[in-house]
This record gives C-alpha cells, structure tokens and sequence, in this order.
C-alpha cells in the first residue's frame, strides 16, 4: 500500500493494522496513542450506523465518557444537517456536525462553515439526470439546500433513500426552480452509481467537484466542500490540531478526512482505496466497530462494549 502523508507530531507505520489481525470479528484492538485526541470525528453510514442504518445504542454513552475525558465528538456526514440531528437526538446537542460532505458545518445554532453552490451552476446535472431517467435508468436528483431537500418524483428505490437520509424533504414539480441555497446536489443510482452515472454527471458538472459518496449516490458540490475541509472548521473552533484528531470512515469521500488526520481509522467493510490510505483498520460496522474501538482505546467503560 502508499502510506497517508505523514502528520507533525505522529509516527506512520509503514502499513495499517491489519483487519486480519483482530481476535474475532466483534473485538477491536487500541489504537496506539502518541499523541493525546482531543477530537473524534466519524462517518455515519457504513461506520458508525450499523447495516440497518441504527445508530448503535451505546453511542450516547460513548460520547458521554469522551466528553469527560476532554475528547468532543463530531458526526460527518453527507446527511442533511436535520437528519443527523434526528439520528443523534439529545444525544447530538451541543456537538458539532459536518453535514452535507462538509457543504455546512455548524455547532449548536452557529454555522462554522458553509459552500454553496455557485448560483445556476447545477442546471446541466440536473438536465443530465432527467434524461438518464428518460432513456430507462433508475436515477434521481436531490436539491440539497440549506432550508430542505428538493425532488421532484422518482421511483420508489430513489424516494425511499430520499426519506431515509433527509429529515426535511419538499416534492416539487421543477427543482431547478426552487428558493433556496444551494448546498450540494446529490445524484442517486439504483445500481451502482460508477455504472456510468456518475461519469454522465461529471461531464456536465464544470467547475462542480464529483464525489462518489456511497454505491448508489454521487454528490455534486462546491469544489472547496469536502469533509476534510468541514473538519478544519471544527478544530478551528475547538483549538484542535490535525495530530489530535481521530477520525473513521469508509468510503470515498471519507478519503481526504482519514488522511488529514493523526489517526486516520477505516472500517474493515470499507471501500479498497479507503482501507488502503487509512493508517488503521476497525472492526466493520455490522459488529459496531466504531464504538469498539474507541472503548478499547480510551479504557471506557460502557455497558455492552
């Protein structure tokens, strides 16, 4: 494997742990500390949700301890901000949220860090998904914006992961005309989205920065947005450095975070690129390895973990 760029202050192993190496598939080792965290920062899903989309029961506990421990905790997602509110609960107040793959960053009620899209700049994607949808594609099309997500139909598979990743949703017969600002454009396959859908997208997108988000999405955002740069925000308001932070995801656009990071932490199930540039590997999220392994490296002691 090519190893992550080293980060001042931290000592990189030439490979990452190996998921090979774990006891059993529900055991997760510590991850060794040569710098104190102070920030904890996770993807949701296909990290810390589990396959049913759940956010583990422990995880309200886990946040708790870190928090006595002078360690914050921070959701990234390319969820709409509403959602993830929903998802966490109480459990989520007073934290800071990397929503919208890093398109808005806020904590509590103040907006940390946002990019928008440039004005008009989205109408030939959207073009480009209708007629994908036209010639017999199962694709769609969210308006991510700040107020909520617009549609405008689509099938059952793209609605249903509409309503499961967006808190707030408006079905509207023209999302080019609706008023809001812009966050992102997310662009949905029943298929696999590297099928062909997300290269139609990126040959109409310009300036727009395209980024495989899951098997069935790609996102269309401001070609500053990315989760890397929403975490800066974060540390940037808690007096947080890159050596200090812990972050954990599995998929493409986790990849920029886990190496911008001093422990950069993927998920056994994730993406190959992303096992590949992380400097650690975590128990996969169906025997809830996020929370695991932060158990295991913090000697918390939480119920069922």
């Amino acid at each position: 494997m090519t190893p992550s760029p080293a980060v001042p202050g931290t000592a990189l192993p030439d490979e990452a742990v190996p998921a090979a190496a774990l006891p059993d598939e529900g055991a997760a080792p510590a991850i060794p500390l040569t710098t104190p965290v102070r920030l904890v920062v996770t993807d949701m899903d296909g990290s810390l949700l589990d396959p049913a989309k759940r956010l583990p029961a422990a995880t309200a506990a886990v946040v708790a301890a870190l928090a006595e421990r002078g360690i914050a905790f921070c959701p990234a997602s390319g969820r709409q901000l509403a959602n993830l509110r929903v998802l966490l609960g109480s459990t989520g107040d007073g934290l800071p949220f990397i929503a919208e793959n890093g398109s808005l960053v806020v904590r509590g009620d103040t907006v940390l860090g946002t990019q928008p899209l440039p004005d008009g700049s989205g109408a030939a994607v959207v073009d480009a998904v209708r007629a994908l949808a036209a010639a017999g594609r199962d694709v769609g099309v969210v308006v991510c914006g700040a107020r909520s997500a617009w549609v405008e139909g689509g099938s059952a598979a793209f609605l249903g992961s509409v309503h499961a990743h967006y808190a707030l949703v408006e079905h509207v017969d023209d999302v080019l005309a609706v008023d809001d600002v812009v966050l992102k454009l997310a662009v949905f396959d029943a298929g696999d989205v590297e099928d062909g859908t997300s290269a139609a997208v990126a040959d109409v997108a310009g300036g727009l920065r395209v980024l495989v988000s899951g098997q069935h999405w790609v996102d269309l955002m401001h070609p500053d947005a990315d989760k890397e740069v929403g975490l800066r925000h974060v540390q940037d308001a808690l007096g947080v450095t890159a050596a200090q932070t812990m972050a954990f995801g599995d998929y493409l656009n986790d990849l920029r975070m886990l190496r911008a990071v001093g422990y950069g932490v993927a998920m056994d199930n994730a993406h190959p690129d992303v096992r590949a540039a992380a400097r650690f590997i975590a128990p996969g999220n169906h025997v809830n390895g996020v929370l695991r392994t932060l158990a295991a490296t913090f000697d918390l002691d939480v119920p069922g973990l």
